[in-house]
């Protein structure tokens, strides 16, 4: 059985950047292994602009930006291969994969990094009521059948929620020549970036209805019309039907990290992320198995997956030359008004200077101070002018800050009056 230092589960942004940083540490037996039939992910089907201004300083499309990534990676001749599915692996590092050139394959590594990305939450996951007529279909696949395969798949669109691809989705297929009736969202605010509302809704007139939701699908073989209605405290308002006649709904109602995977071997998941519970190192509760990306959980850029992987592939090699660890580690606890914090625990002896905390808030809050506390006293505290939930948060905080806790193993992130 061939044997690597490292085997990259996933060939898009996380899993291109993650091998990249790995090579450029000295790491050189490397194996990524991708499922699609090139390397890229997800950025090859968004064609529109708005990527790599974090990293590269200036604005690209997603498959400028994907190239990038992947013309380095094919300049460094690290070990890849596509079209290969991973179907296990175990607490061994043995992973199994197949491909129509060599079969079923097993190999083997020191080290398995996981960028396996994310994938839409469908109809069946909110229990959509009404029919099941074609022409519902989450917005991530309109948008590869329109931007890859040149196909429109209606005429007369809404969409339900209001995440980034929904909202770039609006805005696409009014160009294509679709009429796009309106976007709805459960929530009282929107699930994406204020520069998509603007972008992709305001500058198109597409009106976007907050706190609504779809209660109604009708038609029999092919979609006719959706009736929205007013929610309060997610129960719909009577009185507030409005019927729309449309032949397509798009429903943009969240992502949730691919850790089929990680189940197998019984990796602890978060349950607010979805993805694995990882230290300072993106180490998984399983040793050797680390996660990245929108596999560990779901970005609003992909330049933070970049930088996060990059990390990443940094932390595995040290990882490989065995660096020892404490088994002491202070736990990052979400309190009130955060949602989740990444990573969920931090080595006591980590010799960074800083450590970065990546976090989302649970409302939209404005002039609020980000407070870390350990046992009531407060450690820390940042300032933000805007904190909402489909943006992802980031403090910077000096590592000799928690090797002054004495003994207090949690750290506690809370949202407060400034």
């Amino acid at each position: 059985m061939r044997e690597y230092d490292a085997i990259v589960i996933g060939g898009g942004s996380a899993g291109l950047a993650a091998a990249i940083s790995l090579h450029k540490e000295g790491v050189q037996d490397i194996l990524l292994l991708e499922r699609d039939q090139e390397l890229g992910g997800i950025l090859n089907q968004c064609i529109h602009n708005g990527f790599g201004l974090k990293v590269f300083k200036e604005e690209l499309t997603g498959p400028e930006y994907a190239e990038r990534y992947v013309n380095e990676f094919l300049e460094r001749n690290i070990p890849y291969k596509t079209k290969s599915m991973v179907i296990k692996m175990n607490k061994d590092r043995i992973v199994e994969y197949a491909n129509e050139e060599e079969g079923f394959v097993q190999v083997k590594a020191k080290a398995i990094i996981l960028t396996t990305g994310c994938y839409e939450r469908n109809a069946g996951a909110i229990a959509l009521p009404g029919q099941r007529p074609s022409g519902i279909i989450t917005a991530g696949s309109a948008q590869k059948y329109l931007n890859m395969d040149g196909c429109l798949v209606g005429k007369k669109v809404f969409i339900l929620g209001s995440g980034d691809i929904g909202l770039i989705m609006a805005r696409r297929m009014t160009l294509e020549g679709a009429e796009v009736l309106g976007v709805a969202e459960v929530m009282p605010y929107s699930g994406g970036l204020k520069r998509n509302i603007v972008q992709c809704l305001e500058d198109y007139d597409i009106p976007l209805y907050l706190s609504h939701t779809v209660t109604e699908i009708i038609g029999e073989d092919h979609l006719q019309q959706i009736v929205l209605q007013e929610v309060k405290d997610f129960v719909p308002v009577e009185g507030t039907e409005k019927v729309f006649d449309v032949d397509t709904l798009l429903l943009s109602i969240g992502l949730i990290p691919e850790q089929s995977l990680a189940e197998q071997i019984g990796i602890a998941l978060d349950k607010k992320t979805r993805g694995p519970i990882v230290d300072e190192s993106y180490q998984t509760s399983v040793e050797g198995f680390f996660a990245c990306g929108n596999a560990l959980h779901v970005h609003d850029l992909v330049d933070f997956v970049s930088k996060e992987s990059t990390q990443a592939g940094k932390a595995v090699a040290k990882y490989l030359r065995k660096t020892s660890k404490s088994e002491h580690a202070i736990q990052t606890i979400a309190t009130k008004g955060v949602s989740y914090i990444v990573p969920q625990k931090i080595h006591t002896d980590y010799d960074e200077k800083h450590i970065d905390l990546f976090f989302r808030v649970d409302n939209v809050y404005t002039n609020k101070d980000i407070v870390l506390s350990s046992n009531n006293q407060v450690i820390k505290r940042y300032k933000r002018k805007h904190l909402a939930p489909a943006e992802m948060e980031k403090i910077v905080l000096p590592t000799s800050v928690l090797q002054n806790l004495q003994g207090d193993l949690q750290v506690a992130l809370e949202v407060r009056e400034s």
